[in-house]
């Protein structure tokens, strides 16, 4: 399950992967993997549902250890980029936990849209994760302009 470069371990939130050496900004710091699902199999995973990562209007990667242990914040230190690697938004320092903003790959098309409460102490914390339209316009910009946005999303918002 661990890398040479990524770790997972107990955290406030259960259990979280965190950095086994220092990265720079910009450089990747975990792929996730899995395999492809639709979304009826995605909601019949009731509270397991967060366990996946949209990749498309209505499909999702069931993503498995080790990203499926990473947890979100609302001020994240890595960003996705080309939709399955997360990259290092700042300089990472060795045994910091990576947390990335889980709506940066939601924007869920059908009627049983699911949000999660937001435990992250982040001095900005939204309180909950939801889809990426329901972030503040500000929050929406930076990360469009960083590139660390689903492609689906990016190709959505360009087509409006």
């Amino acid at each position: 399950m661990d890398t040479p470069f990524i770790y997972v371990a107990d955290c406030e939130f259960g259990r979280g992967v965190f950095a086994a050496r220092p990265f720079a900004a910009g450089e990747p710091v975990l792929r996730f993997t899995g395999r492809r699902i639709g979304l009826a199999e995605t909601l019949a995973k009731g509270e397991a549902e967060f366990n996946v990562l949209q990749i498309g209007d209505t499909e999702y990667l069931d993503i498995v250890p080790p990203g499926v242990f990473t947890n979100h914040s609302c001020e994240p230190n890595v960003g996705l980029q080309d939709d399955i690697t997360l990259i290092a938004l700042r300089h990472l320092s060795i045994h910091e936990e990576i947390r990335w903003d889980y709506s940066t790959s939601m924007w869920e098309m059908h009627e049983d849209i699911h949000t999660m409460s937001c435990r992250c102490g982040s001095a900005i914390c939204r309180g909950v994760v939801d889809q990426f339209p329901t972030l503040p316009v500000e929050v929406q910009t930076r990360y469009l302009e960083k590139g660390i946005v689903m492609s689906f999303i990016s190709e959505r918002i360009t087509r409006n």
